[in-house]
């Protein structure tokens, strides 16, 4: 696992598998704080989506305790995917929220999280101290915003990827955690041809916020500065225009065109 500073409020932590990333965001504090003191100043930290690993969710509580941030009271996940699900093993009383459109799709699938988990350990012998259980979810309206302390995150919509889902937008720290888009490893990934349309309309809802951002996490891979990540949006959509026109004969994207991405690229085409 590793761990980066994006700002003194936001560390983004990398998974070893699938370099799925989470991120910690407190909200502001007072800008006269340098870290002096016995104690972080009094504030409201967030755990955004999770890594994966049973050891890496055991040393979150760590992490967040040695970079002298409040433990979370909230934990939002991008959308319902299993792996952005997991802060809730290591953090079990904090709340979980997410868009509106994810915790209908946890309620019409009840279980499915679990079982797609507990087949993910089976297959890499994988042994947890205990289960996922997501107890009660807070369904947040999206677009919306959803406060931390004395600030807000602001909630974006962002479907395609999959039918539910949200970009998390930190304002004064201009972090744009974008859930599974925007990734400079891997693809963009559709379950249909209606998905296509959905994920275009993210990207262009992605756009300005970009113009803003300092660093964007995708759900997988590298932090990506601004340029790099409008970069992977143009290259993203030219994929995805091309996937509509000429199916299994769209080009990759640049970077993008290992064994397992040319897998990706062919459920891709079978699903259109």
């Amino acid at each position: 696992m590793r761990a980066i500073s994006l700002h003194r409020d936001v560390i983004v932590v990398t998974s070893r598998l699938l370099q799925t990333n989470c991120t910690i965001v407190r909200g502001p504090v007072s800008a006269d704080w340098r870290g002096a003191g016995d104690a972080p100043p009094a504030g409201e930290t967030f755990v955004l989506d999770s890594p994966i690993l049973p050891d890496e969710l055991a040393l979150l509580p760590s992490l967040i305790e040695q970079a002298r941030l409040p433990q979370p009271r909230g934990l939002l996940a991008t959308h319902a995917d299993w792996d952005h699900l997991l802060a809730r093993i290591p953090f079990p009383d904090a709340t979980l929220g997410c868009a509106e459109s994810s915790a209908l799709r946890l309620q019409s699938e009840p279980g499915a999280a679990q079982r797609e988990l507990r087949a993910f350990d089976e297959r890499l012998y994988l042994v947890r101290d205990r289960p996922l259980q997501l107890g009660a979810v807070q369904a947040l309206p999206v677009p919306g915003s959803c406060g931390i302390g004395d600030a807000q995150l602001e909630l974006h919509q962002a479907e395609g990827h999959t039918a539910d889902g949200m970009a998390v937008w930190v304002p004064w720290a201009g972090v744009l955690v974008a859930g599974d888009y925007l990734s400079s490893i891997e693809i963009p990934t559709v379950g249909a041809r209606e998905g296509i349309d959905s994920y275009l309309a993210t990207l262009e809802r992605l756009g300005p916020l970009l113009a803003r951002a300092e660093h964007v996490v995708p759900g997988h891979g590298p932090v990506l500065d601004a340029e790099r990540a409008r970069a992977v949006l143009t290259h993203d959509a030219e994929y995805l225009r091309a996937l509509l026109e000429r199916g299994g004969a769209a080009e990759l994207p640049p970077g993008r065109r290992s064994r397992a991405q040319r897998e990706l690229h062919a459920a891709n085409a079978a699903a259109l």
